[in-house]
């Protein structure tokens, strides 16, 4: 691939990313609560209400994205050649870039606007580390081969100042260009400048990839065997944006509840003068009926004047309406429903368990999409350390393992514990079942060792058991 074509890849995985913007924004603006605000049923309810309770929002499509990602607790690898222990090397290496903190973000952001990045980072020298990034979906993107799934082309965009910056990545080569951020500015330029979105080269020619591949690894949320992932919050949005309607109706509801409703009979309507420019009264008007309202003013001018009253209305409704949309949102999400409603009392452990056995499948799920991009950033930060065929291959057919994703306490897990080793299990599958770091269980293995060497009588008591 020559510069002019790196060009033209890049103007046309620019466009994309253009396109596939709104969309992540809307998302995340949801995750935040910023797009999800009160709704109202009316230009008329809102000109009046929205100023009175701005920025508020009854966001739910945090809870439910965040449900799966804070239980994403990735541990390390076992490579296929050992797999009783994980990969020091990459350990190393992933505590080094701070991966845990990175990864929690990008796990969020994954289940929020359906995709992250991973972008992996020569080091400068053989002696250094690489450096691993996770990048945003708005400025990342990924263009893989339909047929192999392998991944042809990566594309990172930031803005710095009044320019936009972008590197686009190749097995072979890695190319990198700006352009103005006023868009008029560079259709102004000239035509050719204009055909390719304004971008231009930063260096003579394209620079050699070092890792021999795309650096840039997409992670996808579940998707319907096309190239669309599905987001999370996606169905949330929507029974998010019903609810703050409700809550528009119920705020303004509050606002007058207190007292039964007046109304005035038999009078005519209230007047003001109207003056001139010199103070004098040239006439008079009617004063809009919606100023009365907002001011909660009685104005009653007229002889035989009535005011009759009924009683506020009931805003139980507005309660139970919502009670169901969340009672939809847990069932539609799998998100346990103590984590959407504080009402959970003397639950026990069981009935806990039953409610997250929704929450601990999808998380698996999750782990499942994850996985096969977590394994080439793994195998991406071995390369780039100068890792051999072998190992590689190694690395890439090894196992990932994660943090338990199903809360148990401390009295549930040793209850679980002490029944295997009375069923006959051995001492170390439990501790594998419990820590589950294979660095803790030879710790552990060890220290168990240790108390049964200064106990001679815990000595004959295994060798009995041995035995039998």
């Amino acid at each position: 691939m020559n510069l002019e074509q790196a060009q033209a890849k890049v103007a046309t995985l620019s466009r994309e990313l253009d396109d596939r913007r709104p969309t992540i924004q809307n998302r995340l603006g949801y995750l935040r609560g910023e797009s999800g605000k009160l709704k109202y049923a009316s230009q008329k309810f809102a000109e009046y209400n929205k100023t009175r309770y701005q920025g508020f929002s009854d966001n739910w499509c945090s809870p439910v994205a965040t449900a799966p990602a804070e239980r994403m607790g990735f541990l390390g690898l076992q490579t296929f050649d050992n797999p009783d222990s994980f990969d020091k090397d990459l350990q190393r290496t992933w505590n080094y870039v701070d991966g845990d903190a990175k990864s929690s973000e990008a796990w969020l952001v994954h289940a929020a606007a359906a995709r992250a990045f991973a972008l992996v980072h020569p080091a400068a020298t053989p002696d250094e580390e690489p450096n691993l990034t996770f990048e945003h979906p708005e400025s990342a993107i990924v263009e893989s081969d339909p047929i192999t799934g392998r991944d042809r082309y990566g594309l990172i965009t930031w803005i710095d100042g009044t320019n936009d910056y972008a590197t686009l990545y190749t097995p072979d080569l890695v190319a990198r260009f700006w352009r103005d951020s006023d868009r008029e500015k560079w259709e102004r330029t000239s035509p050719q400048v204009a055909l390719q979105d304004g971008w231009q080269p930063r260096d003579d020619e394209p620079q050699p990839n070092p890792l021999g591949e795309v650096p840039l690894v997409e992670m996808k949320n579940l998707s319907l065997l096309d190239d669309e992932p599905i987001s999370d919050i996606d169905g949330v949005m929507a029974l998010q944006d019903t609810m703050n309607l409700i809550w528009a109706y119920l705020l303004n509801g509050l606002d007058s509840a207190s007292l039964p409703a007046r109304v005035v009979t038999g009078a005519d309507l209230p007047k003001t003068p109207v003056l001139n420019a010199e103070g004098q009264v040239i006439g008079t008007q009617d004063v809009p009926l919606d100023d009365l309202m907002k001011e909660k003013i009685l104005w009653i001018p007229k002889d035989g004047a009535k005011i009759d009253e009924w009683s506020p209305g009931n805003l139980e409704v507005f309660w139970q309406v919502n009670e169901r949309i969340v009672e939809h949102i847990a069932a539609q999400t799998r998100t346990p429903p103590h984590y959407l409603v504080a009402k959970m009392i003397n639950a026990s452990a069981e009935a806990l368990n039953v409610a997250e056995a929704g929450l601990v499948s999808k998380v698996g799920e999750r782990i499942n999409r994850v996985t096969p991009a977590m394994k080439k950033v793994m195998r991406l930060l071995a390369k780039a350390k100068g890792a051999d065929d072998k190992r590689l291959v190694s690395i890439q057919a090894g196992k990932l393992v994660w943090n338990s994703i199903q809360y148990r306490s401390e009295s549930q897990l040793a209850d679980a514990m002490g029944k295997l080793r009375s069923a006959g299990m051995p001492m170390r599958y439990i501790v594998e079942r419990l820590v589950v770091d294979p660095a803790e269980v030879n710790r552990v293995m060890d220290l168990i060792e240790a108390e049964r060497a200064a106990d001679p009588l815990s000595l004959v008591t295994a060798a009995n058991r041995d035995f039998s």
